[in-house]
């Protein structure tokens, strides 16, 4: 069962499970972005409000397609 393909810097998707796990990420990034971004009084209100998400987000996507990935 291989979801993703090592390239040079990320994962791409090869399967449509890959692509549902970046799609899933990318919807919940848009959300919690306009949801930080609506409370937000500056820039980096908002970029303060959203790393934690990002960063959680990212890692957890790499870590899956690191064990579901053709090397």
């Amino acid at each position: 069962m291989k979801w993703f393909q090592k390239t040079k810097f990320m994962y791409s998707p090869i399967s449509w499970q890959g692509f549902i796990i970046y799609l899933i990420g990318i919807i919940f990034l848009a959300t919690v972005l306009l949801a930080i971004d609506r409370d937000s009084h500056s820039v980096s209100d908002t970029i303060y409000g959203i790393f934690p998400y990002f960063a959680s987000t990212f890692l957890l996507i790499d870590w899956l397609a690191s064990k579901t990935s053709r090397q």
